[in-house]
């Protein structure tokens, strides 16, 4: 009886001491137990190599938002910087543009000179003013249309309206054959309106005689974007493509628009040539330092401690 009584009780203490206290919960048992499971080591390891584990992986999460904050920082700095250089840039092209303006005015109030025969010379001289001799060959009209007539008065009165009454119409293009020269040539005569398109019903200002003609070189051009192709078949043509006009009016492939002097009572009217240079880089300019300075105001108020 007195050996049971033992027995049960050093069973009873073998069992007390291989019963464990329940542990305290552990604050990052996600990595601990997906890094070690449920083995024997994942739960005795010592509390001092779980603390540095903790702080290896807050130093490490520490300095990879301290680098994703620096790449952030210098990144968004971009945009002043290239805001800067894209306004510089507009004042380098105001520039260009103004000299170019100024240039072309020069040509355009340029004295006349003789028409060059050679077609080299003339790529370098559109818009010069030149001075011919010879007759006109009104059989072979060719037609530019649609259009206005290019009146400054006019376009500087309508500027100021909403809407304003512009009459269509089209230019008038006619085989000019220059006598000092010995060639045939093509003088955009001017402007009529669609309803006196048809030669006959402007006879008076279909000379006849041998005149002094003045007028601007132009070049040939290519078609822009949503305009009709030219229709040589119908005597339509709606850009000036120099080669496919002089081949049907039987001429060179030199171009000039009469000035406003040549018109003559009943016939088209000159001076249709339409200059315009387009110089809004200044906005372009206030536009982009603007943008600068107030992204980089932005910039130096989120990222700039001042003490």
């Amino acid at each position: 009886m007195a050996a049971a009584v033992m027995f049960i009780r050093v069973a009873g203490v073998k069992r007390l001491l291989q019963r464990r206290v329940p542990e305290a919960p552990d604050l990052i048992s996600p990595f601990r137990s997906g890094f070690f499971g449920a083995s024997p080591l994942g739960r005795w390891l010592p509390e001092s190599v779980w603390n540095s584990s903790r702080c290896s992986i807050s130093t490490a999460a520490t300095t990879a938002k301290s680098e994703e904050d620096v790449f952030y920082k210098w990144f968004l700095l971009l945009i002043p910087v290239t805001a800067f250089g894209l306004g510089t840039w507009q004042v380098q092209r105001r520039k260009w543009k103004l000299k170019m303006i100024a240039d072309l005015e020069s040509r355009i109030k340029a004295e006349p000179i003789p028409l060059p025969a050679e077609l080299m010379e003339l790529k370098d001289l559109e818009y010069r003013p030149v001075k011919v001799r010879g007759h006109f060959d009104h059989s072979k009209e060719l037609y530019i249309l649609p259009r206005t007539m290019v009146d400054p008065a006019r376009e500087s009165w309508d500027s100021g309206q909403l809407s304003s009454t512009v009459e269509s119409g089209a230019n008038v293009v006619t085989p000019f054959h220059c006598t000092d020269l010995g060639i045939t040539i093509l003088v955009n005569r001017g402007f009529v309106p669609r309803k006196r398109l048809n030669p006959d019903t402007r006879q008076k200002g279909q000379i006849e005689d041998e005149i002094d003609l003045i007028g601007m070189v132009r070049l040939t051009e290519t078609r822009k974007p949503f305009v009709p192709e030219n229709k040589p078949e119908k005597n339509r043509w709606h850009y000036r493509d120099l080669e496919a006009m002089a081949k049907v009016a039987g001429a060179e492939p030199i171009f000039i628009d009469a000035n406003f002097k040549s018109t003559i009572p009943g016939g088209p009217i000159g001076g249709q040539t339409q200059v315009t240079l387009r110089n809004e880089h200044m906005q372009y300019i206030i536009t982009w330092y603007g943008l600068s300075a107030a992204t980089s105001y932005m910039w130096f108020k989120k990222f700039v401690r001042l003490p």
